[in-house]
């Protein structure tokens, strides 16, 4: 099954893609990577999930790729004596370590690392930004703060800290179970949720010990001051910015996803652009003009991937939603300026042998203006260097490794097969040539560029680039 676009789009499944039949029709509409979100997923219900994904995958005899995402500590209120309190701006509020239910000048906050780290002119935000607080006075077990936007604040809201770095690790004991879960069923990457130093990657990237691809969910304030060391110990990025739109100024976000975006790209890591893409969609049958734009930039900027949330999770429209978007990233592919903003970003290739060969490899699609890009790969890492550079090529990777084939669902412009590794030279061209007529990538009279290692099932030994020329010899074989 070819996509008419090089950028992948990821579809949440939840109670209104709950069936088998719906998964199958997401699927067909166009999505190519499937989340399972951890927040709502009961775990025991995990491996059901995944082999409903698995019996799709083997029907359309196209790899599919599963992103398990942890919920990461969610950081709550405790609970008011009425269920709620009704406090105004400018007064003085009290989040303290009694359990105590609480009433209009305290309440019992359940986190003592909070109280132990945060100082005065610090924010706490409650309720997604509903209604937001400053620190004045920090004492044991005890922050006095000043109400600057009031309202109606009831039990177990969520508390977000925009300016507090807290000494924990963005794992909890659930995320810890949830993360051997999904390495059980076989998931092919692990989204962590609300990172904010590179060791939180590094602490899961341990634990999965190479059975998954680790992302990093950028949606924390604090992770833009490691941002580079975290992209580079990640093996995929995500600009959550549902969250993020919460902890900072709504007017930075878009410069923040800008940023990601590029610095994602610039070192070779797949970068999602997420949250609130078609959120309108999730009760109409057709987006907003703005939210078109939306997944439009998004695509400009040279996205992966873009995501579906509630959308296709809880929505009345998931099918249409999928279709929306891969029409806008179809439309967005075909315009000249998407090209042209793309060469603009294009980094220079590090003295690598990898880059080495993907730079040559985009000069010859260039100056011969081939359309098909075949990449022998054990690891994918190769064809991962080749997506950086976004040639107007597809890139056809071909991998004895179904976990590689998986992953590379996620990475741009990339089209995954399963086959056994290429015995020798002539075998690797020829069955290059033979796949780019299956997959319709090309005609019999085109030319396609070849890229291996030799010797051959060596990972990270690509070291050759080579033209094979696509003959009546190689339609007559598929």
């Amino acid at each position: 099954m070819k996509r008419a676009r090089r950028t992948k789009i990821v579809a949440t499944l939840g109670p209104a893609s709950d069936t088998p039949e719906m998964i199958a029709k997401l699927f067909h509409a166009g999505a190519d990577v499937f989340r399972l979100n951890m927040s709502h997923l009961a775990r025991e219900k995990l491996p059901e999930k995944v082999e409903v994904i698995r019996t799709i995958e083997r029907e359309a005899k196209r790899p599919i790729a599963i992103l398990v995402d942890l919920q990461g500590p969610k950081l709550r209120l405790g609970t008011f004596a009425e269920g709620s309190a009704q406090i105004e701006q400018g007064a003085t509020f009290v989040l303290d370590s009694d359990p105590t239910l609480g009433d209009v000048n305290r309440v019992y906050l359940p986190h003592p690392e909070i109280l132990a780290a945060v100082e005065p002119g610090h924010a706490v935000i409650i309720d997604d930004g509903k209604l937001r607080l400053q620190v004045t006075e920090v004492s044991e077990g005890r922050a006095v703060t000043r109400v600057d936007v009031g309202g109606r604040i009831s039990n177990r809201k969520g508390v977000s800290l925009p300016h507090t770095v807290l000494p924990v690790p963005a794992m909890t004991d659930k995320d810890r179970a949830d993360l051997e879960a999904g390495l059980a069923a076989g998931a092919d990457w692990i989204a962590v949720s609300f990172v904010q130093r590179p060791e939180d990657i590094a602490e899961v990237k341990a634990i999965a010990a190479g059975r998954a691809l680790i992302m990093a969910k950028i949606e924390k304030p604090q992770a833009l001051t490691r941002l580079d060391e975290i992209i580079e110990v990640s093996d995929g990025i995500m600009v959550a910015r549902g969250d993020l739109g919460v902890e900072m100024p709504l007017e930075q976000v878009p410069g923040v996803q800008k940023r990601i975006t590029r610095g994602a790209r610039r070192l070779g890591k797949p970068v999602v652009v997420a949250t609130q893409m078609l959120e309108s969609m999730i009760t109409a049958p057709v987006p907003t003009r703005a939210e078109v734009s939306d997944v439009a930039t998004a695509v400009y900027e040279g996205a992966d991937a873009v995501m579906l949330s509630a959308e296709s999770a809880a929505g009345a429209y998931p099918v249409e939603a999928i279709l929306m978007m891969s029409r806008i990233a179809e439309q967005v592919e075909r315009d000249a300026l998407y090209w042209t903003i793309l060469t603009a970003q294009r980094s220079e290739p590090e003295a690598t042998d990898s880059d080495a060969i993907a730079a040559a490899t985009h000069q010859i699609v260039e100056a011969l203006n081939l359309r098909a890009v075949m990449a022998w790969t054990s690891s994918g890492s190769t064809v991962q260097r080749l997506a950086r550079s976004r040639p107007n090529a597809s890139i056809i990777a071909l991998t004895p490794k179904r976990e590689t084939a998986r992953r590379l669902a996620m990475v741009w412009g990339t089209h995954p097969i399963v086959t056994k590794d290429a015995s020798d030279v002539d075998d690797m061209a020829f069955r290059a040539a033979k796949f780019a007529i299956r997959e319709e990538f090309a005609a019999v009279g085109d030319q396609v560029i070849v890229v291996a290692g030799v010797p051959f099932g060596s990972p990270g030994a690509t070291n050759m680039v080579r033209i094979a020329h696509v003959t009546r010899d190689h339609a007559a074989q598929v």
